[in-house]
């Protein structure tokens, strides 16, 4: 199959094969390019579909974007079962083996330093959010009480305005308490922007977004840590996702795009829930 080099991530040999029944975007099955002794993680994509100017007209297609997203994380999720991958923004594409093979060589020592940092490292997501009040969930047919006169309409406002902010202090003393334990079992955390629920389609407000970098040989207790968490505070919801490949840690700000006859195109990793990750 001929077209452009989509990379999803470089990583050291490993002696494991892939699924064999793997496929990746558009639905190439993805193949290992050794240069330099590191691997990158490759497959064809038509060019219809991924230069530079049909992509930014595919990126406006939320369906095609999703699918895309989709396969991108399966074969991260894939790698990360038999090595530990550095993981690519989505969308990186070069237009032949060399463009990859030049990539590798300008950041050879970058990616040695980031694959070092990860070894033997997972990435988990914890969120937590504050519910609706649990008792207007609970009766959602019931009308408000009529307010008797304006002084007892501000009253009732003035107490649920103070319900309100109770449970919102209540939910971020939960997040910062709960931030510092999972902190002490993390060799790296990265707290992420608050989750616009109408983006995320999550109930409730999120008051903590956070990533942690975690040994796979804590990955256990730092689970437990996270479930016993969970009942705490009532009408507080903590979530826990992974285990990731390193997306948050992968240091993929520091990347560089060069007009040397290849072409490098990212648009982020796929969020986590969605596959995603960020």
């Amino acid at each position: 199959m001929t077209g452009l080099r989509y990379v999803y991530a470089v990583c050291r040999p490993f002696g494991a094969a892939l699924q064999s029944q793997l496929r990746g975007v558009a639905g190439d099955p993805p193949r290992l390019l050794n240069h330099h002794g590191l691997i990158a993680v490759v497959s064809h994509v038509p060019e219809t579909d991924f230069s530079e100017e049909a992509l930014r007209a595919r990126l406006e297609d939320l369906d095609w974007l999703a699918a895309t997203a989709r396969a991108h994380q399966q074969v991260i999720d894939a790698l990360t079962v038999v090595t530990t991958p550095l993981p690519l923004r989505m969308a990186t594409v070069f237009r032949d083996d060399s463009g990859v093979r030049v990539m590798i060589e300008e950041r050879e020592d970058d990616f040695r330093r980031t694959l070092d940092r990860l070894e033997g490292r997972v990435e988990w997501g914890v969120k937590v959010y504050v519910e609706a009040d649990p008792e207007s969930a609970a009766q959602p047919a019931q009308p408000a009480r009529r307010a008797a006169s304006g002084r007892d309409y501000l009253r009732q406002r003035r107490m649920q305005t103070r319900a309100h902010e109770d449970r919102w202090a209540r939910a971020e003393e939960l997040a910062a308490r709960l931030h510092e334990t999972l902190s002490s079992r993390a060799d790296d955390t990265r707290l992420h922007a608050p989750q616009n629920p109408a983006l995320s389609g999550a109930a409730g407000r999120n008051v903590l977004n956070a990533a942690y970098l975690v040994r796979r040989d804590v990955s256990e207790e730092f689970v437990e840590m996270v479930d016993r968490a969970k009942d705490d505070v009532p009408g507080i919801r903590v979530e826990l996702t992974g285990p990731w490949a390193a997306y948050s840690f992968a240091g993929e700000e520091t990347a560089r795009e060069e007009d040397t006859g290849t072409r490098e195109k990212g648009v982020g990793p796929p969020e986590e829930d969605a596959g995603e990750g960020t």
